[in-house]
């Protein structure tokens, strides 16, 4: 049990930057109601891109500004292949996902694996599997920002009518706005959102791998769900709903160290996610069930509901 406690920060940090990914993938799955799958290319592109970018001597801000950069770019082609050519989002986040295998091979120059000596960048990396406290602080500090500004800005007006898109495209339409343009705009900062998720689990684990973001739609919507799940009867403001999904990403983890620690194989994580994923995304629909029964059992429920 000792061996499970200690681990618990690490759990905590990694939890963290996966919940930094599950927000991204928030604003394309709750707020635009799309199903975007350029996370599993998207979130590798980001951590390609810090990691040659530091390995190349550029100063470790400009590399991350330059993953977010990357992943706004992927969400773009993803947000045009929707809008401009036709292609159901679904569809379209899998052709950019399946490009961004190439892209990021390309970035890493045809190498699978390109690791980033944490003893050589010790003194750069903003985390660190070799300084937990640091890196918990610095996530915590990447969350607070990333809550802050979103919440900002889906208080504008632009915000407010990227909502407006994914709560009823076709009234939103009826109202003058552009929806095929805030689509774009939705799909360009959740991919920035998570190519910076990307990036800072590069320097977290100390490598960048071509398949890094393999499985990140699934564990981005476990997060969502198991906030939404646990924190959502408590947390009805949008900037907690947030805060809300980054918890949801720090649970997820620390059940997977959880698990671990009782001796499941790693090579059972990914089976143990989609259960859990399914667990979660079940229980709202097992509650609504149990609330048409209580109302039926009630006389005139049926009538009144």
């Amino acid at each position: 049990m000792l061996s499970f406690i200690s681990s618990l920060p690490g759990a905590v940090a990694q939890g963290a930057i996966w919940g930094i990914m599950a927000v991204g993938v928030y604003i394309t799955f709750k707020i635009l109601d799309l199903a975007d799958l350029t996370v599993d290319g998207s979130f590798g592109t980001g951590g390609a891109v810090l990691v040659v970018c530091t390995a190349g001597g550029m100063n470790i801000w400009l590399a991350m500004l330059a993953a977010l950069i990357a992943g706004c770019l992927a969400g773009l082609v993803t947000g045009v292949l929707h809008t401009k050519f036709g292609i159901p989002a679904i569809l379209a986040g899998i052709l950019t996902q399946i490009a961004l295998y190439s892209v990021n091979l390309r970035i890493m120059s045809g190498k699978a694996n390109l690791p980033l000596s944490v003893m050589r960048y010790k003194d750069i990396l903003l985390v660190t599997l070799r300084n937990i406290n640091k890196s918990l602080i610095v996530c915590a500090l990447f969350v607070a920002a990333i809550i802050v500004i979103l919440y900002w800005f889906f208080g504008t007006e632009l915000g407010h009518s990227l909502r407006a898109t994914g709560c009823n495209p076709a009234m939103a339409r009826a109202n003058g706005i552009n929806t095929s343009t805030n689509k774009i705009i939705g799909f360009v900062i959740s991919n920035g959102l998570v190519a910076l998720a990307g990036a800072l689990l590069a320097q977290y684990q100390g490598f960048a791998d071509v398949n890094m973001g393999r499985g990140s739609i699934v564990i981005g919507l476990a997060a969502i769900i198991i906030g939404d799940v646990v924190f959502g009867k408590l947390f009805k403001n949008f900037a907690l709903k947030l805060f809300g999904t980054v918890l949801g990403g720090i649970i997820y983890y620390i059940v997977i160290s959880f698990v671990l620690w009782l001796g499941l194989p790693a090579n059972d994580l990914k089976m143990l996610t989609a259960a859990v994923v399914a667990l979660f995304l079940g229980i709202p629909y097992w509650k609504s069930k149990i609330a048409e029964k209580r109302v039926k059992q009630i006389p005139g429920g049926e009538t009144n509901a």
